[in-house]
């Protein structure tokens, strides 16, 4: 899709999570296709920018996907962040993303960095990934990186 002339697409946390995220989860069409889905462990994230649809872009250093969510084991809970040639591992706590109006959660917000290599001796890259995800009760089957 070719961009569209000033059209700048640079949702907030409460945007990202409370319209994209939640329509995406209820399964509603957004109208116009934005963020692509992938499956982020099949790709390193010197790939993304080249999945990202080019309305998303923010510049060459922020691009929008719905991932859906993977476990690492089958009955587990644990999310599975292995990509071809490293690992994403999540770095402190999540953070809610609130809904000003009402001052409640309506998400989370977790923090990533690249790894290349096997855990646990990966070696740290810039690569820097935000993860948006719906509340756990919600039972969300995807997240928006």
């Amino acid at each position: 899709m070719e961009k569209l002339p000033g059209f700048r697409f640079s949702p907030t946390e409460y945007e990202l999570v409370g319209y994209y995220l939640r329509k995406m989860a209820e399964e509603k069409e957004l109208g116009v296709e934005l963020i692509a889905v992938i499956d982020l462990v099949k790709h390193d994230p010197w790939e993304l920018p080249d999945l990202a649809i080019s309305l998303a872009h923010m510049g060459d250093t922020e691009w929008y996907f719905f991932v859906p969510r993977q476990h690492k084991y089958p009955n587990g809970s644990r999310p599975n962040r292995v990509t071809p040639s490293g690992y994403w591992k999540a770095t402190g706590t999540d953070k809610p993303v609130m809904d000003k109006e009402s001052n409640t959660s309506i998400g989370l917000r977790k923090t990533l960095v690249f790894y290349k290599g096997k855990a646990p001796k990966g070696e740290k890259t810039p690569w820097i990934m935000s993860e948006y995800r719906l509340p756990d009760e919600q039972n969300a089957q995807f997240k928006v990186l």
